[in-house]
C-alpha cells in the first residue's frame, strides 16, 4: 500500500458494515442443526440469484482478479471467462436435475446416487480439502486488508481477521448468513462500482459505465507508454490459457458450496432462473474488476512509478485499494471499497467453512458414524468443526503459497477433476457405478496434484497437468476411467435407475 498506520475512516466503514450484518444475522439466527450449512430458506428467483452471487463473491473476485489482470493483462481473462462460464455449465447440465434429486450436500448426492458409503466418505474428504484450500485464499485477502487498516504486519492481520470472522459466524449463525445475502450482495455491488465510477471520472474517462470507459485507458496505456495489456498470450501460451479457462469452468460447476444453493429452491424452474440471475449479478462485478487493474497501471505510468516484477507481484493482491489511494479518492470512498472487499471475503469463507463443517457433522458423522445423533448434537459438532477448519486455514494462510486467485484456482481444479465428473455422469448416465465413481474421484485427486508430486520426475506432467489448470486433460481422463470401470463392475440398482428416469429427468417443469 502507499501509506501506513491506522485509517480511521476506512476502519469505521469496515466495522460498520460488519456490524450491520451481525445484526441481520441475529434477526435470522439459526436454531436448528439441519439449517447449519445444509439447507436454508427459499427467497425467490432474484433473491436466489443474489444469494448465489453473494455466496460466490470472494477475495478472489474482489481483489484477486484485478491483481492478476494488473500483472498479466489479457492472459488473466481466463479467470473471468472460466468463473462465469462455469455457471452456464450449471444452468445447462446440473441445476434443475440437482434440485429434483433433492439431497442437501455434494457428498450426500454422491452417497445416495452411487449407493456407497465409501464414495460418500471420499467426496466428503474432497469437499473438506476444497474448503481448506479455497479458504486460505480468502484468509490471505482478509489478512492483507486488516494489516493495512490497523497498521500491523500481515500475520497479525490474518489472526485478527480470523477472530472477527469466527465471531460473526458464531454470533449470527448460518441462517443469518443465508437470509441476509440479498443485503450482502447489494452492499458488495455498491461498494465495488461506486468508487470505480468516481475513479473513472477523476481520470477523465466515461464514468457512468466505467466497465466500457476503461477501454480508452487501455488504448492510452499502449499509445503513451507502450504497455499493451490487451495483447494475448504474452505471459502464457494458448494451451495453458485454454486449460486454465476450462479448469475454472468445471471447478465452478463442481464446488460443493455453490451446488448447495440449488437444494433450497422450491422447483426446477426457479433453480434455473436463480442461476441466470446469479450469473448476471456476478458479471456486474467481473466486468468491473479489469477496470481497476487498467486504471492502476495507468496511474503508475503517469506518476513515473516503475515497480520491479517481484515488487509488482508482491502488491498485486492490493491493487484495487491501492489504485483508489493512488487515484486520490476521498477516504470515505476508499473505506467503502475496503468494506466491500472485507465483506466479500467474510461471506465467502463463512459459506465455505459451513459447507466443510456440514461434510464433517452431516455426511461423515451423522450419515456414517452415528445415524441416531440428535439435531442438537449435530449442531454442536458442526460449530466445533467450523472452528477446527478455521484454525487449520489460519495456519495455512500465515505463509500463503501464491496470489489469492492462484490459490483459489487449485480448489477449482480439485473440484473440476473430482466432484464435477461424479455429478455429470451421476445425473446423465444411470450406468455409472460405485466402483466407477470411486476410481474416478481418486484419479482426480492424483491428477490435481500431479505437478507437485510427479513434475520433477516426469516433465510432461508439468505441461499436461499444471496445478491450477489440470482439468483440460484431467477431467476427460477421470470421465474415461469412470466409464470403463463402470462397464466392468456391478451395475447400479434398479431403484436408483428408476429414480433417475422418473424423478430426476421425468416431467421437468
Amino acid at each position: 500500500m502507499t501509506d501506513t498506520g491506522q485509517k480511521l475512516v476506512p476502519m469505521l466503514f469496515v466495522f460498520g458494515v460488519l456490524l450491520l450484518f451481525v445484526i441481520a444475522g441475529l434477526l435470522y439466527k439459526t436454531r436448528e442443526s439441519s439449517e447449519y450449512g445444509v439447507s436454508g430458506r427459499y427467497t425467490g428467483r432474484i433473491g436466489g440469484g443474489a444469494a448465489i452471487a453473494s455466496n460466490w463473491m470472494s477475495a478472489a473476485s474482489f481483489l484477486g482478479i484485478a491483481g492478476l489482470i494488473y500483472l498479466y493483462g489479457y492472459s488473466a481473462l481466463a479467470y473471468v471467462i472460466g468463473w462465469t462460464g462455469g455457471y452456464v455449465l450449471l444452468l445447462v447440465l446440473l441445476a434443475g436435475q440437482l434440485r429434483r434429486f433433492g439431497k442437501y450436500t455434494a457428498p450426500d448426492f454422491i452417497g445416495e446416487r452411487y449407493e456407497s458409503n465409501a464414495a460418500r466418505l471420499i467426496s466428503a474428504a474432497i469437499s473438506i480439502a476444497i474448503t481448506l484450500i479455497y479458504s486460505i485464499a480468502q484468509f490471505k485477502g482478509i489478512g492483507i486488508l486488516f494489516a493495512w487498516l490497523i497498521g500491523i504486519d500481515y500475520s497479525s492481520g490474518v489472526i485478527l481477521g480470523a477472530c472477527i470472522l469466527m465471531g460473526y459466524i458464531v454470533i449470527s449463525g448460518s441462517l443469518g448468513v443465508a437470509r441476509s445475502q440479498k443485503l450482502q450482495y447489494s452492499v458488495l455491488i455498491v461498494t465495488f462500482i461506486l468508487p470505480l465510477m468516481f475513479l473513472a471520472k477523476r481520470l477523465g474517462y466515461f464514468w457512468i459505465m466505467p466497465q466500457f470507459g476503461y477501454g480508452t485507458a487501455i488504448a492510452d496505456l499502449s499509445r503513451e507508454f507502450n504497455i499493451n495489456m490487451a495483447s494475448p498470450f504474452v505471459h502464457s501460451g494458448p494451451f495453458h490459457w485454454t486449460a486454465l479457462c476450462f479448469t475454472l469452468m468445471l471447478g465452478t460447476a463442481g464446488l460443493p458450496h455453490v451446488l448447495s444453493r440449488f437444494y433450497t429452491v422450491s422447483n426446477v424452474r426457479d433453480a434455473r432462473w436463480s442461476v441466470v440471475w446469479g450469473l448476471f449479478f456476478i458479471a456486474l462485478i467481473y466486468w468491473s474488476a479489469p477496470a481497476y487493474a487498467v486504471f492502476g497501471r495507468l496511474i503508475e505510468a503517469r506518476g513515473g512509478i516503475n515497480l520491479t516484477p517481484e515488487a509488482a507481484r508482491a502488491m498485486a493482491d492490493n491493487v484495487v485499494v491501492r489504485t483508489a489511494l493512488l487515484g486520490g479518492l476521498p477516504q470515505w470512498l476508499v473505506g467503502m471499497l475496503a468494506a466491500g472487499a472485507v465483506s466479500a471475503a467474510f461471506f465467502n469463507v463463512a459459506g465455505l467453512l459451513m459447507t466443510g463443517a456440514a461434510s464433517i457433522s452431516y455426511d461423515i458423522y451423522y450419515r456414517l458414524v452415528n445415524p441416531r445423533a440428535s439435531e442438537g448434537r449435530r449442531m454442536k459438532l458442526a460449530k466445533g468443526a467450523t472452528l477446527l477448519l478455521a484454525a487449520l486455514v489460519l495456519l495455512g494462510s500465515l505463509k500463503p503459497p501464491g496470489l489469492i486467485a492462484e490459490i483459489a484456482a487449485v480448489a477449482f481444479a480439485l473440484a473440476g477433476n473430482t466432484i464435477f465428473p461424479a455429478f455429470l455422469l451421476g445425473i446423465w448416465w444411470s450406468g455409472t457405478t460405485r466402483m466407477g465413481v470411486i476410481c474416478g474421484m481418486l484419479t482426480g485427486v492424483l491428477v490435481t496434484f500431479a505437478q507437485p508430486l510427479l513434475g520433477g520426475v516426469l516433465p510432461l506432467v508439468n505441461t499436461l497437468f499444471p496445478l491450477t489448470a489440470s482439468a483440460l486433460c484431467g477431467a476427460p481422463l477421470v470421465l474415461a476411467i469412470m466409464i470403463v470401470v463402470s462397464r466392468f463392475s456391478e451395475p447400479p440398482s434398479m431403484e436408483i435407475r428408476r429414480f433417475l428416469a422418473d424423478e430426476v429427468h421425468g416431467n421437468l417443469q
